[in-house]
Formats: C-alpha cells, sequence, structure tokens
C-alpha cells in the first residue's frame, strides 16, 4: 500500500517557491537573515539543499523573493478621493510589518528585480497620489518623505536598547548615573519629566510624525481636484 492509497499516511506538500520564501522569511524573523542558508532552509522544509534551486535561482533571488512576500503583506493604499487617509493607513501598515519582520527595513527599496508585489505596491501609492493632483515632482517628494520617515523610525524603534517602559527607566537611569548632575540639563529634563513619565511609549511618537509630514503634503498639494 502506498502513501496515495493508505488514509494513515498524510500526503507529502509539494516543494513551491512560496514555501521555500515563507520558511525564509520564518527563519529570518526568528534568527537574522545573517542567518539563512540554503541548508538551514531545506532543514526546516524536510528536503534536500539542492532541491531548493529549483525554485529560487540563488541567495539574490532568495532575498528579492522574501523581499516580496513582505510588500506583499502591507496594505494597499485603497483608491478613493482620501489620499490623507489612504496613505496613513499604508504607513502604518508598513511599520507593523516591518516590527513582524525586523530583518526587511534595510532590503526593502534594495532589490535591483522587485517581484509583483513589491511592484504591485509601489505602482499603487503613485497611482492614488497622482489621480489626488500630486503632480509627478510631488508625488516623489512625497513618497519619498513617507518611505523615508517609515524606514527611519522601523529602524530608529527595532535598535533601541529598551522594549518596555522598565527597561527604558533603567537605561535612562544608568545613563544619567554615569554623567556629572547639571552636564546636560535639557536631556536630563526630557529623560526626567517626559520619558520616564508614566505611560510614555516611544512607538507613540510614530503617528505624530506622520500627521506632521501628511500636513505638510497637504498644504503642498493645494485643495483636493473637484470629484
Amino acid at each position: 500500500m502506498t502513501a496515495a492509497t493508505d488514509p494513515t499516511v498524510e500526503p507529502r506538500v509539494p516543494l513551491t517557491r512560496e514555501r521555500v520564501l515563507r520558511a525564509a522569511v520564518a527563519l529570518a524573523d526568528d534568527s537574522g537573515v545573517e542567518a539563512l542558508t540554503m541548508r538551514r532552509i531545506a532543514q526546516t522544509l524536510g528536503v534536500e539543499a539542492m532541491s531548493l534551486y529549483r525554485h529560487v535561482k540563488n541567495k539574490d533571488d532568495l532575498l528579492d523573493g522574501m523581499v516580496d512576500v513582505v510588500f506583499g503583506e502591507i496594505d494597499l493604499p485603497p483608491h478613493g478621493p482620501d489620499w490623507r487617509s489612504a496613505m496613513r493607513r499604508r504607513a502604518i501598515s508598513a511599520r507593523e510589518v516591518l516590527a513582524r519582520h525586523r530583518w526587511a527595513t534595510v532590503l526593502m527599496e534594495s532589490r535591483a528585480t522587485p517581484g509583483p508585489a513589491t511592484l504591485r505596491h509601489h505602482d499603487a501609492v503613485l497611482g492614488i497620489l497622482r489621480a489626488a493632483g500630486f503632480s509627478i515632482e510631488l508625488a516623489a517628494h512625497a513618497f519619498s518623505a513617507l518611505d523615508s520617515y517609515v524606514y527611519g523610525f522601523a529602524m530608529q524603534e527595532t535598535s533601541l536598547p529598551f522594549g518596555s517602559s522598565d527597561e527604558l527607566t533603567d537605561v535612562a537611569e544608568s545613563i544619567l548615573g554615569s554623567v556629572p548632575a547639571g552636564e546636560y540639563p535639557h536631556l536630563t529634563e526630557f529623560v526626567t519629566q517626559h520619558a520616564m513619565a508614566p505611560g510614555y511609549d516611544f512607538g507613540d511618537e510614530y503617528e505624530y510624525g506622520l500627521d506632521l509630514i501628511l500636513d505638510g503634503l497637504e498644504r503642498a498639494c493645494g485643495p483636493p481636484l473637484p470629484s
């Protein structure tokens, strides 16, 4: 009796490019992109390393696909007249996705052969801005400003030496305790009266800064086009 006819034997799941990429993303999430090897990916899938090359050509092709998986998780901005809400939701979604895939931030715009989800994402963003009346030049400025903020904040957030308010307090007290009293009065004021205050969360700064950028773009674009 074979696996195909024996109901007690689970059928083997075919190896596909999607499975390879998902396994690679999960491995990078767990151990960092530096830990990626074909051998380790193959081990997680229960296959031989050479079988992966039927689905990914090389390491660059693997990274292209992984970045495309991440872009595919970011909410596409919905088409419609409210470009500001669309860009805001897209930026918030991007931050949430990058928080899940901390390794991805520095790779998101680095691929010379981007995949379909990556291209679809960029095209959707530009399409909404252009439909809202942004000139090509202003759409480029908007895209650059928004993505620089999204990626920059994500990179800063994931590299902070604390993850909770208690850890922040410990780090702040250690830093302030290592310098002479009164040496840095403005920094001391900020840390003790703001950063160490109950309820402070560095992540809350994200939407405030995002709205400042959107305010500026709204002024630059002018009133919305008539429907």
